[in-house]
């Protein structure tokens, strides 16, 4: 987790993501941030984000993150 926090906050430092729960709903991360950030975690942990996955609900919390990670690892 900390790896993954590591790496939204390097994207977006001003946002706290260890409790936003709504960050794609709420508009605190933008498209342009998604794609910044499925390129980080494909790097990061050896994984390939499809299309099918880019729904809000993976990327709207760190936890929905954390899942989506040890989903396709």
């Amino acid at each position: 987790m900390d790896k993954l926090l590591g790496i939204l906050k390097s994207l977006r430092s001003d946002v706290d993501f260890e409790t936003e729960t709504l960050l794609v709903d709420n508009g605190v991360l933008d498209s342009f941030d998604i794609i910044s950030l499925v390129s980080e975690l494909n790097d990061a942990y050896g994984i390939q984000i499809s299309v099918v996955d880019l729904v809000p609900e993976n990327f709207n919390s760190v936890q929905a993150m954390a899942a989506l990670i040890a989903r396709l690892a």
